[in-house]
């Protein structure tokens, strides 16, 4: 009966200090929308539009969001937004989205920072709206390079940094 019950209480015991690494934490968002602000920028996620054409989330697969940023600052001579997510057990960070034809980016990437930057300035935000955020991620990642119109040739640097409840 001893033996029955110390080995009843060790098991419980190594349960109780192994279960806690096994959790994995997933990157979702409790209350829509979440947003931060800087003095130049404000950056918002809420729910992914829904409709014909856009991708539905997967269970245990992606979450999907949607993002926007406005121009509350400034204004800008160039603007460009790119979206990070973490990957578990590695300091590496994968774009949410990329070019297929990286020539074809690399020749129109000024002109569509200045498009960006004047729809910007006209108080119209940067809407993306329907996003795949991978399940297994941790932490979503926000960063905006700009150039201030008067200070041409220095690029700004802002990163918001979304996390896990």
């Amino acid at each position: 009966m001893f033996k029955k019950t110390l080995l009843a209480i060790t098991t419980l015991f190594l349960l109780n200090i192994v279960t806690p690494t096994l959790d994995a934490k997933a990157l979702t968002f409790g209350e829509l929308p979440l947003k931060q602000k800087s003095k130049q920028w404000s950056v918002q996620v809420d729910k992914a539009d829904q409709g014909k054409g856009l991708v539905k989330p997967e269970k245990g697969i992606f979450h999907t969001y949607s993002l926007e940023v406005d121009n509350i600052g400034k204004d800008v001579l160039s603007a460009n937004i790119y979206m990070f997510r973490n990957e578990p057990n590695t300091t590496t960070k994968f774009s949410l989205f990329g070019c297929p034809d990286e020539k074809e980016c690399n020749e129109e990437h000024f002109e569509r920072a200045i498009s960006l930057a004047k729809q910007m300035n006209d108080g119209m935000p940067y809407r993306f709206s329907n996003f795949l955020l991978a399940e297994k991620a941790t932490e979503f990642e926000v960063e905006i390079i700009w150039t201030q119109k008067g200070m041409e040739g220095r690029p700004l640097k802002e990163t918001f940094t979304f996390t896990a409840d």
